[in-house]
């Protein structure tokens, strides 16, 4: 492709008039075929299942080029890490830590109990997972800030076991990266694993009789975290057997931008997502055909010089991304909701108005000042968040992710009579009288 040609296709929705399926239809979106890699992964899900720590090495030999001489990161290894850490990045570290830290606090539920009637109450007790699975990816990107994002609303919800997955890198004699191990020594995970890909949610999910080290792994409970095409397919085949946070595909932004905006700051957003993947989606929804143009002008100045301008390129010509033309940021909304974007930018005259009204979106960024990459380290919000669409039904990782809510009901003889007749009333009607006899029973005298 020519040097010259624009970085993003233009789609022009100003004139047209479409339900909410053919909008939906309409959008730019990456193409993410999770049935074909569910395929792909099976043996080895199946076979870590049936084998354990063997299967694992064989599929990190095959998947990662190395065999690591042993999955569990010794204690030594994680504190050796944290020591040789440079203390920027542990400060860095430490106030990402305590902002997220601060914003699950809020989010933690006491259990609340309704008096239904004098007598009857039901409370609904949070109780946390008992044990958890992360999984930090390892490819183009090391990513300490995910073991904060994963590690701290699973401490905050009271998670007590907390096993920790990254892949084995070869230039560290196949242990996970010195910064992912230093993150996870920071915030006291201690069980750490040197695994990555399908093999690790599959480790994650099943457990092992023998690492080799003559120790066993257990299980888990609920296995979460960002990752690629095929740890989300992995995901899929381990649900039921343990709890998942979500399949997520490659990562996006969409920004919803009038005039005002700043071309610059708008361009500067789009790169910063794209340089994730080449699959990774930046989608700019304007009513401005001017500030579009602004913002392809900046895109030719800024991403020449980026360190990962080829991977960048390739994101923002792959037909995941885009410009979409509206006619008003009514129409705009729209859009962005029908997209449902896992990052959502706001850079409109009143903003905040404008992000009120949202109802589609992992997390929303308002005014000029809050990027997706203050999100992505030091906002206090959490950056594993929906991806593909899927924040229409579901929202990003935070404390309720690692909490179950148990109903507790406590009637006395007073209260229960108060309810028999309803009760009775619809067994029979359910065709399932004995379980309005297991009332009437209690009233027998």
């Amino acid at each position: 492709m020519p040097a010259s040609a624009p970085f993003l296709a233009v789609s022009d929705l100003r004139t047209r008039t479409l339900t909410p399926a053919e909008l939906t239809a309409a959008l730019p979106r990456a193409e993410l075929d999770v049935e074909a890699a569910v395929a792909a992964v099976r043996p080895v899900v199946e076979d870590v299942a049936a084998r354990g720590a063997e299967a694992v090495l064989e599929a990190s030999e095959r998947f990662d080029g190395m065999r690591p001489e042993q999955l569990r990161v010794p204690q030594a290894e994680l504190q050796r890490a944290l020591e040789e850490l440079d203390p920027a990045i542990r400060a860095a570290l430490e106030e990402s830590a305590a902002r997220v830290r601060r914003v699950d606090a809020a989010q933690a539920r006491p259990a609340e109990s309704v008096e239904v009637v004098p007598g009857g109450t039901v409370t609904q007790r949070w109780v946390p997972v008992a044990r958890v699975g992360l999984y930090v990816p390892g490819g183009r990107a090391v990513l300490p800030s995910s073991v904060v994002m994963n590690v701290v609303p699973a401490q905050v919800a009271g998670v007590e076991q907390i096993v920790l997955a990254s892949p084995p890198q070869k230039e560290y004699g196949g242990l996970p990266h010195p910064t992912i191990m230093a993150a996870c020594a920071l915030l006291g995970v201690t069980e750490v694993l040197a695994v990555g890909g399908a093999q690790a949610i599959a480790l994650l999910a099943h457990g092992a009789d023998d690492l080799g080290d003559g120790a066993a792994l257990e299980g888990v409970d609920l296995v979460t975290g960002p990752g690629n095409v095929y740890v989300a397919a992995a995901k899929r085949l381990v649900r039921g057997t343990v709890g998942i946070d979500a399949e997520a595909g490659p990562t996006e932004i969409a920004i919803l931008a009038d005039g005002a905006a700043d071309p610059a700051y708008v361009a500067a957003d789009l790169i910063s997502q794209a340089e994730h993947d080449p699959l990774a989606a930046s989608v700019l929804v304007t009513d401005s055909p001017q500030l579009a143009a602004a913002v392809e002008a900046e895109l030719a100045e800024q991403v020449p010089q980026a360190l990962h301008r080829e991977r960048i390129e390739q994101a923002l010509r792959g037909r995941q991304s885009g410009v979409v033309l509206v006619a008003d940021l009514a129409q705009g909304l729209a859009v962005v909701d029908a997209y449902g974007a896992e990052h959502l930018e706001i850079q409109t005259a009143d903003a905040a108005e404008v992000a009120a009204r949202v109802t589609n979106a992992g997390a929303v960024f308002v005014g000029p000042h809050s990027p997706v990459s203050l999100g992505d380290y030091a906002a206090g919000s959490n950056h594993v968040l929906p991806t593909g669409g899927t924040s229409r039904f579901t929202g990003g990782l935070g404390v309720q992710t690692f909490l179950r809510g148990i109903h507790v009901v406590d009637y006395d003889r007073d209260a229960l009579a108060g309810a028999r007749a309803a009760a009775t009333t619809l067994a029979v009607a359910e065709g399932l009288p004995a379980h309005g006899t297991a009332i009437d029973v209690r009233f027998a005298d």
